[in-house]
């Protein structure tokens, strides 16, 4: 697995080859045996390949006009109900305290990382994108307001001329301390 995460990169040009429907089960396949917290699971995913639905989640992106060039978008979605059973009005948005939603996202986070792994073990490309309100996606996508979208992936082939070369990391001695800090 090191390969695959030495190599993962955000890339934000993709070539015109559809992705084959088997490899975005796969991808969710790899999201869906993500660990979370007291095994709630929180994630759902929504998938987009409508050129206009991807038109208008590129503008509240941030107006991010290369994501239009991905085949597939995957809209990643956490949901609190499954931490908070009781039925009551509850909306989330990015300034909402409820520790339970720091929990949600969490989880959700391993979760698309499982697929953006997964995305370059079969040879495909992605990059996380979350520039955006809950307020200006919800809506594009049906989501109700007790949901928290974490972030959209673009999904593609890449075209690996507009991509460039591999992001420098820091060095693991930079990072690394033992017993404290």
């Amino acid at each position: 697995m090191i390969k695959e995460i030495s190599t993962r990169k955000s890339t934000r040009k993709y070539n015109s080859t559809p992705v084959e429907d088997e490899k975005i089960i796969q991808l969710i396949e790899s999201a869906r045996l993500a660990p979370s917290g007291s095994n709630t699971q929180p994630w759902n995913f929504i998938i987009v390949r409508s050129e206009d639905t991807k038109a208008k989640i590129a503008e509240i992106n941030n107006n991010q006009k290369w994501m239009k060039g991905a085949p597939v978008f995957v809209v990643c979605v956490a949901d609190i109900r499954c931490r908070i059973k009781e039925n009551r009005d509850i909306y989330l948005d990015e300034n909402t305290g409820l520790p339970e939603l720091k929990q949600i996202i969490r989880d959700t986070a391993i979760a698309v990382e499982h697929i953006l792994l997964e995305t370059e073990s079969i040879g495909l490309a992605g990059c996380w994108t979350a520039w955006f309100s809950q307020d200006s996606i919800r809506p594009i996508m049906n989501i109700p307001d007790d949901k928290y979208v974490v972030g959209v992936i673009t999904i593609g082939y890449s075209d690996a001329s507009g991509n460039g070369n591999p992001t420098s990391r820091r060095s693991l001695e930079s990072m690394l301390r033992y017993e404290k800090w």
